[in-house]
C-alpha cells in the first residue's frame, strides 16, 4: 500500500479530479495550500477547478526537545490551537509554550512576507475555501487553518488531502463543512510513506507556484 502517489504533483492531480466532480464551475472557490508541502498539491487542485490559489500559512508547535511531536499549531490572523493533553502529558509549562509560540510566530510572519511580496492575500469572506495539504497526520496544523478560515469569514470550508489518518479525519469532520481525502489507511505512520518521492518543498518552489498561478 505504501507509495500510493508518485509525488505531490501526482497526488494533486488525482485529488483535483475528485474535487472537480463536485466543485468545478463554482465561482466563489478559493484554494489555499498549507506551506510548504501542501502548495504543490493545491496548485494542481486549483488548476483542475480553474480557481485562484493562495496560501494559508500555519506553523506546527513542536514539543521542546522533540520538535517533530506536535503540541499544537498557529495560523495567520493570530489563531492558535493547543493540544492540552499533550502539554500536560509532556509537562510543558507556560513559559516553554510561550517561547515556542513566539519563535513560530516569527517564522509565520517571515513566510507571509516572502510568499506575498507587496501583495495582499485574497479575501476569504463569503468564499468556499478549500484547504489543501499533502497529508494529514495529527491534524493540528489543519485545525488551526480551519479556525483561521472561519475567523476570516469563509462561508464554507472544505478540507482536502491525498492521504490522512482516519481518526484525524473524524476529528476534522466536526470542524469543517466537508473533508475530501483519497486514502485513509488504518495504519498511517507518516505522510511521506504514502509517496514514492517526498522531498522537502522549498520556499522558492512555493513562491514560483504562487506566481505562476497569478500570472
Amino acid at each position: 500500500m505504501y507509495g500510493l502517489f508518485k509525488n505531490r504533483k501526482d497526488a494533486g492531480r488525482q485529488l483535483g479530479v475528485v474535487l472537480a466532480e463536485r466543485f468545478r464551475g463554482q465561482d466563489d472557490l478559493l484554494i489555499l495550500g498549507l506551506p510548504r508541502g501542501g502548495v504543490p498539491v493545491a496548485y494542481e487542485v486549483a488548476e483542475a477547478l480553474h480557481a485562484p490559489l493562495d496560501v494559508m500559512i500555519v506553523r506546527k508547535l513542536g514539543v521542546p526537545q522533540q520538535k517533530e511531536y506536535a503540541m499544537g499549531a498557529i495560523a495567520s490572523g493570530g489563531v492558535s490551537v493547543i493540544d492540552q493533553d499533550v502539554v500536560r502529558a509532556m509537562g510543558i509549562n507556560q513559559q516553554a509554550l510561550d517561547a515556542v509560540v513566539t519563535a513560530e510566530q516569527q517564522e509565520l510572519i517571515r513566510r507571509e512576507e516572502n510568499y506575498r511580496p507587496g501583495q495582499p492575500p485574497y479575501t476569504l469572506r463569503n468564499k468556499t475555501v478549500v484547504l489543501v495539504d499533502d497529508g494529514i497526520a495529527t491534524g493540528c496544523t489543519m485545525r488551526a487553518a480551519i479556525a483561521a478560515a472561519k475567523n476570516y469569514g469563509a462561508s464554507k470550508i472544505i478540507v482536502a488531502a491525498p492521504v490522512a489518518a482516519p481518526e484525524t479525519v473524524q476529528t476534522i469532520q466536526l470542524e469543517a463543512n466537508e473533508v475530501v481525502c483519497l486514502a485513509t489507511p488504518q495504519v498511517f505512520r507518516a505522510v511521506g510513506l504514502w509517496y514514492q518521492s517526498f522531498p522537502q518543498t522549498s520556499d522558492e518552489e512555493v513562491m514560483e507556484l504562487l506566481a505562476k498561478k497569478t500570472a
